[in-house]
């Protein structure tokens, strides 16, 4: 009997979105259903044609389809939400909390009706209270819903140490905690080049640079080409969505539900966990040291108060039930 091949889908046919199934088709992941709305899906047909145009050259064979039917994400192992309206020059990622809550109510609504037993990968911004509005919405367990920042953020960090050493990116590795935003909490006591403490390769006003970099890396890029980054987010997606497929348990910072982990009290920040089939397997607690502690509180009352929107959001249109 054949084996069934994992299903993607990817609510949301935008520059982040078709740049995620580029990338999950290129390592074979799974077929993969792009959704968006009708007014754009020949737009979005064009795209996905011409990434499937690369199969012979690249090597990969996988079904890639673009509906705007949400029917057709029926079975799917992974749901990723990338819809949304993107950033634009002098805007900050919280700026978008009103028009991309609507979106995020809609395609939730549909997730749990055509694909309840998927695990949802949120990329929407402002990430942290959209992935809190998701879990509300579909009503799935917290191991189901998470947000991609913390691999996305990291990334940018680990690039920016390695130019500054001249060294692979590869040797980098990092931990950034936090929310998705200028709030985010790299730990300088994690950042190592091949085992090697950073602090011995570089001053430590280099290091801070690079953690202002990183930090800023998403509004440079926007300055830069007039709208929000879509490479890195689609890699950093397909990371975490290969790490479920294989179940790889690989150990990656994402935006996940905190209660009394970190003392949270019951939002979506980042933190690194382990990732498998199940969705977030595990989220490992570490102990933060003052400085840390105090920064990641900061984050978290940032999200609060992005969340506390969201609820006004919600008590408005009567559409967030109570997770339980």
């Amino acid at each position: 009997m054949m084996l069934r091949r994992p299903k993607v889908a990817i609510i949301g046919g935008g520059n982040v979105g078709t740049a995620c199934a580029h990338q999950i088709a290129l390592k074979e992941l799974a077929d993969i259903t792009v959704i968006d709305i009708p007014e754009r899906i020949d737009h979005v047909q064009g795209i996905v044609l011409e990434i499937t145009e690369c199969a012979p050259i690249d090597g990969f064979d996988v079904d890639l389809r673009v509906s705007s039917d949400y029917r057709t994400i029926e079975e799917s192992d992974v749901v990723i939400i990338t819809a949304g309206y993107p950033r634009h020059p002098g805007m900050t990622r919280d700026d978008l909390i009103e028009q991309n809550y609507k979106i995020i109510v809609s395609a939730s609504e549909r997730i749990s009706e055509y694909a309840p037993g998927s695990i949802v990968i949120v990329v929407t911004n402002p990430l942290d209270a959209m992935a809190y509005a998701v879990w509300q919405v579909t009503g799935f367990s917290r191991k189901r819903v998470l947000g991609h920042s913390g691999c996305l953020d990291t990334s940018r960090y680990r690039t920016f140490i390695s130019k500054e050493l001249g060294i692979s990116a590869e040797d980098v590795h990092a931990l950034i905690i936090g929310s998705h935003g200028d709030e985010m909490v790299p730990l300088k006591r994690y950042t190592t080049v091949h085992g090697i403490p950073v602090s011995e390769l570089l001053p430590a006003e280099k290091v801070e640079s690079c953690i202002r970099r990183a930090k800023q890396a998403g509004t440079e890029i926007v300055k830069l080409k007039g709208v929000s980054a879509f490479y890195t987010p689609g890699s950093s997606i397909t990371e975490m969505v290969e790490s479920m497929l294989k179940d790889k348990r690989r150990i990656l910072p994402c935006s996940v539900y905190c209660e009394k982990e970190y003392r949270v009290g019951g939002y979506f920040i980042g933190v690194p966990c382990i990732i498998g089939s199940n969705g977030v397997e595990k989220i490992i607690e570490l102990e933060l040291d003052g400085n840390e502690l105090e920064a990641l509180n900061a984050s978290v009352n940032h999200v609060k108060s992005l969340v506390e929107i969201v609820e006004q959001l919600s008590s408005h249109e009567h559409s967030l039930p109570v997770n339980r």
